[in-house]
């Protein structure tokens, strides 16, 4: 049973990468209608490969967006989306897919994640689940099982459009799914679906200014600030132990010193913080 879905793929400076997930979509056993590949302003040879592989399959379009001198996190890549998704020529999906640049993957993947959604109506955001090879072996890279990284999101039509789209900010990638469940949707990492991600999340930039990233991501979305702290104070178990910790709080607090806009919309941020209490305290929630 076919499914009709499209891709957009946000790339900056992808060149050792972007062949291999090229080819990953191309031996899919479902191919997507659509596959829009923006190119942020890549200043190596990115451009020039997806121009080739565009040559050969219609249904690849690439898109250049003029380079603004600097890797933009979180709402760039929002933004190149967003240009993606405002060139599609047809409104006809049923699946919308965002996809990074530097992945590759089974070729029934999509078959696959499609067949969760057929097997749950509800289920409105889904991905693959994110390995890193180390050391010539696949690791998991961890996260809550509702949490689908924002390397591979596959939304639901219906679901896309009740949650409005995405945040264009740090954080969007936390408040598409907070806002879905909030709406009475699930989502869902496959567990059994693998993904490789060739570069670590995060290592584009230093690690402190992840870490400030990720900690000014949470402040977007909402986070509880006593979750934040016992985050903060679990994360000095991992590399880099002491450095990380702080970065996060760092950025989590400089949220609010700045009067950073958080996320415009109350009752999800309350959702949030109270599925995160309800977590502290060891009762039923979307964090499992």
């Amino acid at each position: 049973m076919d499914t009709r879905y499209v891709v957009i793929t946000p790339v900056r400076n992808e060149a050792r990468y972007i062949e291999s997930t090229i080819r990953s979509v191309v031996g899919q056993t479902i191919r997507p209608t659509e596959w829009i590949i923006v190119d942020d302003g890549s200043t190596d040879g990115t451009g020039v490969i997806v121009e080739r592989y565009a040559n050969l399959y219609p249904w690849i379009r690439p898109k250049r967006r003029p380079n603004r001198g600097y890797r933009q996190s979180g709402g760039g890549v929002v933004e190149a989306f967003s240009e993606g998704y405002n060139s599609l020529h047809s409104n006809d999906w049923e699946f919308i897919v965002k996809l990074d640049g530097d992945l590759s993957f089974s070729p029934n993947y999509f078959e696959r994640a499609f067949e969760y959604f057929r097997a749950l109506p509800r289920l409105g955001i889904g991905g693959g689940s994110i390995h890193h090879i180390v050391n010539g072996n696949l690791r998991l890279e961890k996260c809550p099982r509702f949490h689908v990284r924002g390397a591979t999101k596959i939304y639901r039509k219906d679901c896309w459009t009740a949650i409005g789209g995405l945040w264009p900010a740090p954080g969007w990638d936390i408040i598409d799914e907070v806002k879905a469940n909030m709406l009475g949707w699930v989502t869902e990492s496959f567990v059994d679906l693998d993904v490789i991600h060739h570069r670590f999340t995060g290592t584009e930039e230093s690690r402190w200014r992840n870490m400030v990233k990720n900690g000014r991501a949470y402040y977007v979305a909402g986070y509880h600030p006593l979750f934040m702290a016992v985050k903060c104070f679990y994360r000095l178990a991992f590399k880099p132990y002491i450095v990380g910790s702080i970065g996060m709080a760092f950025g989590f607090v400089s949220g609010y010193l700045n009067r950073i806009p958080q996320v415009d919309d109350r009752a999800m941020i309350q959702y949030l913080r109270r599925q995160q209490l309800r977590r502290l305290c060891g009762r039923e929630t979307i964090w499992k």
